[in-house]
């Protein structure tokens, strides 16, 4: 098994930076790629963003390519989602992912293991 638990949303006016964090405990040796997404009011899960967990690649969704930046902590166990010039659209709860088979990334029924989640609000 595998926990997940995000920290770090908050509310930021529009063009401001957070950072969001999430602390990754249990088998995570067998983890393959970790992400996160987010979901705004009535509408469905989106992916954001995904990382490898033993490498460096990364892929991102288009609507926060160049904003937002996801990274590995090795040695704190952590994935962080750097996210910088906020829009009052990224406004939405930022789940934590993981998943340890070879899957599509972008997908949310890829993932198996998944965080509490972390609210983020822009105001504009």
């Amino acid at each position: 098994q595998v926990q997940l638990v995000e920290s770090g949303g908050g509310l930021v006016q529009a063009g401001g930076s957070l950072r969001l964090s999430c602390a990754v405990s249990g088998r995570t040796f067998s983890l393959y790629t970790v992400a996160w997404f987010r979901q705004a009011p009535g509408k469905e899960r989106e992916f954001v963003a995904a990382a490898r967990w033993a490498e460096s690649s990364t892929y991102y969704a288009d609507s926060v390519k160049g904003r937002f930046t996801i990274s590995r902590d090795n040695s704190k166990n952590a994935i962080s989602l750097q996210v910088n010039s906020l829009k009052p659209e990224d406004t939405a709860v930022y789940y934590c992912a993981a998943t340890a088979t070879l899957r599509g990334y972008s997908l949310t029924s890829s993932y198996e293991y998944w965080g509490q989640g972390t609210q983020v609000t822009v105001s504009s």
